[in-house]
């Protein structure tokens, strides 16, 4: 049964707010350059099929590789390809480089969300499925002075949608669950791990958008569907002005 409610119901009682990173908040693109798949002649859609390999991404996303040229040389090893040291480096500072530019460059309407959520004295916690590579310049990012506390995968060792990982984060919040929300995109089955740690939930596809099907699969476990960003502020301040 899709439970997803529409604004203009509200949630004011909520007191922290959880969010994800990827695709919630920030989208690490490839730039007009030079990208990682040029290194080694492939095609972006080579390099994704290898770099987001199920088991590699295991590996690092719970922390079990947190050596930045290891992940890249398993990346490059799954591919059977002999890359030498200098184009290991290579690979590495451009997806470095597109890691800080995602985090760096902000969408303006996220940034002013997330300043009203924390004027409004709500506690906000970011929970992200991420490795030593993508989290690397969170704490230059202008989402990091907006956030209490950030979980990261790597750091704790357990994905979303674990619970263990929901667990962490209202641990350091201070928070029991039926006071929270979570706001993400739903990759990896997140708000089904929310629902299931006793959240309510919040849907965003301000970055990503996906195919009807897989959309409203991911809406069962979403208690409000929002396209625009700004709709987040209505549903957790009750503020109907647009900005």
């Amino acid at each position: 049964m899709n439970r997803t409610k529409k604004t203009p119901h509200s949630e004011t009682d909520v007191n922290v707010v959880f969010f994800d990173l990827f695709f919630t908040l920030i989208t690490p693109e490839y730039s007009d350059m030079r990208n990682e798949n040029d290194v080694l002649g492939l095609t972006r859609a080579e390099w994704e099929t290898y770099a987001e390999d199920d088991e590699l991404y295991l590996k690092r996303a719970s922390g079990k590789e947190k050596n930045p040229q290891q992940i890249i040389r398993d990346i490059v090893g799954k591919m059977k390809i002999n890359a030498t040291e200098k184009e290991i480096n290579e690979l590495l500072e451009l997806r470095k480089g597109r890691m800080q530019r995602a985090l760096m460059n902000v969408n303006p309407t996220i940034l002013d969300v997330l300043s009203d959520l924390k004027k409004s004295r709500k506690g906000l916690c970011l929970i992200s499925n991420a490795d030593v590579i993508d989290a690397m310049y969170w704490d230059k990012s202008p989402l990091s002075r907006l956030f209490d506390h950030a979980v990261f995968s790597y750091e704790v060792g357990y994905l979303k949608p674990e619970t263990d990982i929901y667990r962490i984060a209202l641990e350091r919040m201070n928070a029991r669950p039926e006071e929270c929300i979570f706001i993400g995109d739903g990759g990896s089955e997140e708000l089904s791990g929310a629902k299931e740690a006793g959240m309510k939930t919040i849907l965003t596809s301000h970055l990503l958008k996906r195919s009807n099907e897989k959309q409203n699969k991911i809406k069962e476990f979403a208690d409000y569907s929002v396209e625009d960003f700004a709709e987040i502020r209505r549903i957790l301040l009750g503020n109907n002005d647009d900005k």
